[in-house]
């Protein structure tokens, strides 16, 4: 079997490489914009060395036929550690948020040796049975549902897609900044060349085992927005207090995203637990 090129994972840093290193790892069909360039430069601040990258099939890396991923989850794993390597990182905090929290917690678990902490934002335990806790709220389900009547080729319908997906899981306590969430929408829509192919994340399939997450060896941080309703708090909690010793922080009133009203909150953990 002809074995897959490897692919291009760009990247970008903030801070000084003498600092701890903090590899951020964003979730489904985001590039390195989700993580806003304001928010790494606060984490840097602390003292740390930030870097954010381009998930495959988002941004400026490599992108595959839409509808076809000809790689797996655990691929993107293994990209997660070759940004490490790529800017000579030995450990790292690993921070991951929604699918980049699974993502984060499959690194630590087959790499240990590379992360120094782990940090999950709004994500749902490995190797637990979530099957009791609740799903996406029916509301979320049907903006979801939409997508499949996307033209994908088609930029104002993305954006306006795009736009209401990001309206439909934010906060309950703060403002929804829909101007600032398009402008970022639309550069991420731009700099990616359209965004038709970051749905393959949702097709892939992970060839893997299941993994223990009790036998992390990093210390677990667990953030996780008390009304989020993409992932409920409820399996953040499960997250939590399925490892010794993991710390949970709840975000009254967050959803499914990173609100800059909350940003001191979750900057002010991150930094302190790694």
């Amino acid at each position: 079997m002809a074995t897959l090129p490897r692919p291009e994972i760009v990247s970008e840093t903030f801070g000084s490489p003498a600092d701890p290193a903090i590899l951020l790892i964003m979730g489904a069909m985001a590039s390195l914009l989700w993580w806003p360039e304001a928010f790494c430069r606060q984490l840097a601040q602390r003292g740390r060395f930030v870097i954010r990258y381009d998930n495959r099939d988002t941004g400026l890396s490599t992108k595959y036929t839409p509808g076809a991923p000809p790689y797996t989850f655990e691929d993107m794993v293994d990209d997660a550690v070759r940004v490490l390597d790529d800017h000579n990182i030995n450990k790292a905090h690993v921070v991951g948020m929604s699918m980049g929290g699974m993502i984060a917690q499959i690194v630590a678990l087959k790499y240990p040796e590379r992360v120094s902490a782990l940090t999950v934002i709004s994500s749902s335990p490995l190797g637990v049975d979530t099957s009791s806790l609740p799903g996406a709220s029916q509301a979320y389900k049907e903006h979801s549902a939409e997508g499949a009547d996307v033209d994908w080729s088609n930029r104002g319908q993305v954006l306006d897609f795009m736009v209401k997906g990001a309206r439909a899981i934010a906060s309950t306590m703060h403002p929804f900044d829909e101007e600032r969430t398009r402008a970022m929408i639309e550069e991420d829509y731009d700099r990616s060349g359209g965004l038709a192919s970051a749905i393959n994340h949702f097709l892939l399939k992970s060839g893997e085992p299941e993994r223990r997450i009790k036998d992390f060896t990093a210390p677990l941080l667990v953030i996780h927005g008390a009304t989020d309703p993409l992932i409920p708090i409820e399996h953040g909690e499960a997250l939590a207090g399925a490892v010794p010793g993991a710390r949970l922080v709840r975000i009254e009133g967050g959803g499914h995203e990173l609100h800059r009203d909350d940003w001191p909150e979750i900057i002010e953990a991150i930094a302190t637990h790694g």
